[in-house]
This record gives structure tokens, sequence and C-alpha cells, in this order.
């Protein structure tokens, strides 16, 4: 039993020393905790203090004639600008090649694909127009051509046949049934 005893008794005195020491940490705290506070509120008060000195308007002393000063802070101020205008101005030349713009990129948008794009399919319409009426026309010459020298061919065909005898007209029989059977193989 004397263990057990001595055992509780060591327990009580160390949940003493530890009670002990959380009291002093807290008194501690709590007495930070009272100095932060203090402080805030002497800082507020302060705060306080200069807005209402700040709210208040301060009388303007009137000190007479102002016109001298006036005088020499413009010529003097007129000496600047003289000095400024005959400093030499760095100048940066600037090259750049841009496939869009900085800025205004939506009116850029706006003006390539309403007008550009409208105009250029009219353009590529037009000219392919104007290639299938080129081509018709060359075909339609063409064809007028081939008439041409078919109406001849025909026309010296007929003459010859009905200004030959009977021979040649047999001959020429013979060629054209010929020639019809040819096309038609």
């Amino acid at each position: 039993m004397d263990t057990t005893g001595k055992n509780e008794q060591i327990d009580k005195e160390t949940l003493e020393l530890v009670l002990e020491e959380f009291t002093q940490e807290q008194k501690a705290t709590n007495q930070t905790m009272n100095d932060l506070v203090t402080a805030v509120n002497t800082i507020g008060s302060k705060v306080d203090d200069l807005k209402r000195e700040l709210d208040k308007p301060m009388p303007v002393q009137d000190t007479g004639d102002v016109k001298p000063l006036q005088q020499i802070l413009l010529k003097e101020l007129m000496k600047i600008k003289e000095m400024v205008g005959e400093q030499p101005k760095s100048t940066v030349k600037k090259f750049q090649v841009l496939l869009f713009p900085e800025q205004d990129a939506k009116l850029f948008y706006k003006v390539v694909f309403s007008r550009w794009l409208l105009w250029l399919a009219l353009m590529l319409l037009i000219t392919k127009v104007y290639d299938w009426s080129i081509h018709h026309s060359d075909n339609q010459k063409q064809v007028i051509i081939k008439q041409l020298e078919n109406d001849r061919l025909r026309k010296s065909w007929n003459y010859l046949y009905n200004h030959s005898g009977k021979e040649t007209k047999k001959l020429m029989e013979k060629a054209y049934v010929k020639s019809g059977q040819k096309d038609n193989q």
C-alpha cells in the first residue's frame, strides 16, 4: 500500500505543479492582452484627435503682394522650358510588320471578315464567270469554224458529184459508204 500511496502523492504534486504553471501563464497572457487593449485604445484616441484637427480649417495668412514672386517664378519657368526645348530629343525608329493590329482587333476583324471577304468572294465569282464566258466563246468559235469547214466540204462534194461522170459518181458513192462504215466501227 505504501507504493500506491506514494504514487498518489507524486501524482498530486505533479498536478499541482502543472496547474500552477498554467495559472502563471494565464496571468501573463491576461496581462499582455490588457496591455494590448490599452495600447489600441490609446492609438484610437490619437487617431480621433488627428481627425478632429484635420477637420478644422486653418486660416490662411495674407502676407501681402505676391506679384514679384510670381514674376520671378514665371521667368524661371520660361528658362526651364527653353533649356528643355534646347536639349536633343532621343528618337527611336521602330520598324514592325504586324499581321494583326495591336489595338482595335475587334474593328480589324469586323472590317476583314465583313468587307474584305465579301469583296474577295465577289472577285472570285467575277473571275470564274469571266473564265467560263471566255471558254464558252472559244468553244462557239470552234464550232462555227468546224461548221464552215463541213459546209465547204459538203458543197465541194456536191459540186464534184453533180459535175462528174458516171464512173466518178460510183467511186464517190463507194467512198461515201466506206467512210460511213469506218465511222460506225
